[in-house]
């Protein structure tokens, strides 16, 4: 019986996590769709996936690729053989990018009032995405567990550092941009707003499941 129990809860937490890949593929393409400019996170895939024949998805894949490769770097032989397998968060959340643009094909907004609603429901999605891979207690994405880590190693608090980390990926994908077209694309407004809204939109949503939870509790008990 108990080991039903553990099996329920291990396929519960992996479940939560690919649906938080899932919203978070969705919320960076509808983010990238409002043509206001992408998420940091996603900032250099989107710019690379513009100049050379990759899909947006397969470059945030790569990316993660690079960014667990620092995580090894950093830690050395204290490095958790288990965290490998973030190298499949980054194949599935680069999987689900690219289904966010097939899906939001259709998305297209011309004025900018559009292109608010846009990017707004973006973020509100994308902060879905992001609870929801955290609290499966399982694996997150390699460029948030880089952060994580320089964090730790600094000293310094993870807020902190993920400022400079995402203003790092923004400097360069805005280099690229200008070396390749010589001009700035991928990045605008938006990437600042989500940048700065998604971390409050986490918090609400946290907030309403925990006051919820007690009333689902209660619901379930009493039927």
């Amino acid at each position: 019986m108990a080991g039903t129990t553990d099996q329920k809860s291990v396929f519960t937490r992996y479940s939560t996590l690919i649906l938080g890949l899932f919203f978070m593929g969705l919320g960076i393409s509808l983010i990238t769709k409002s043509y206001l400019g992408t998420s940091p996170i996603s900032s250099v895939p989107y710019v690379l996936c513009l100049v050379f024949p990759v899909t947006f998805g397969e470059f945030a894949f790569l990316l993660g690729v690079f960014f667990l490769l620092i995580e090894v770097i950093i830690l050395g032989k204290n490095f958790p053989k288990i965290q490998s397998l973030q190298v499949f968060v980054g194949l599935i959340l680069g999987f689900f990018i690219d289904l966010g643009m097939l899906i939001f094909y259709f998305v297209d907004p011309v004025f900018y009032p559009a292109k608010i609603i846009t990017l707004l429901a973006g973020c509100v999605v994308l902060a879905l995405g992001v609870y929801l891979e955290i609290t499966s207690g399982t694996f997150v994405y390699p460029g948030d567990a880089v952060v994580r880590i320089i964090a730790e190693k600094a000293g310094k608090r993870f807020g902190t550092v993920k400022v400079a980390f995402d203003t790092t990926l923004c400097c360069t994908a805005g280099a690229i941009s200008f070396f390749f077209f010589g001009t700035l694309k991928g990045l605008g407004e938006g990437t600042l707003i989500s940048a700065l809204l998604v971390g409050y939109i986490i918090t609400a949503i946290s907030a309403l499941f925990v006051f919820f939870s007690p009333l689902r509790y209660r619901f379930q008990r009493d039927n």
